[in-house]
């Protein structure tokens, strides 16, 4: 998949959108994808001057990207019509600096699968070596349910 594919499915945009190519999905089991990190990233303006490092939290955001995409492929869900949320995090570990030129490989792997919930594995590489890992719980939702629940409250 390329960045326009990525973008008919997740709804994210610059400068929040960190997939740039998705280069295997096996429906309800793996997805591989890549980020590309470059200094013109926004985020490296103040984290750290002088030193340079990608925020865990944005690692980890990727990944979770990559597991909502694998969710609409599996399902194939229309997304102009779902949304996934991101519902918790367990388990994440940072285990090397990510630096502008790096590109990151992220892997998903399905956990478990039970209606609209997700659980899935991520595991972020550079050149081969674990940078970042976590479990993730997602839920796959009506986009106007939102809107309704919010209305209601």
């Amino acid at each position: 998949m390329d960045i326009r594919e990525i973008q008919n499915l997740l709804p994210h945009r610059y400068p929040f959108l960190l997939i740039d190519r998705v280069v295997e999905i096996v429906p309800g089991q793996k997805i591989t994808a890549f980020k590309n990190v470059t200094i013109n990233e926004p985020f490296f303006n103040g984290h750290f001057p002088g030193h340079p490092v990608m925020p865990g939290v944005l690692i980890l955001e990727a990944l979770a990207q990559a597991s909502a995409i694998l969710a609409y492929k599996s399902e194939n869900m229309d997304p102009s019509q779902k949304v996934t949320y991101l519902m918790g995090v367990d388990g994440a570990r940072f285990r090397k600096p990510v630096v502008p030129g790096d590109r990151v490989q992220l892997l998903i792997e399905v956990l478990r699968h039970k209606g609209a919930v997700w659980k899935t594995k991520g595991t972020a590489t550079v050149d081969g070596v674990k940078v970042a890992e976590g479990e993730f719980l997602a839920t796959v939702v009506d986009k106007d349910a939102g809107a309704e629940e919010s209305a209601a409250s």
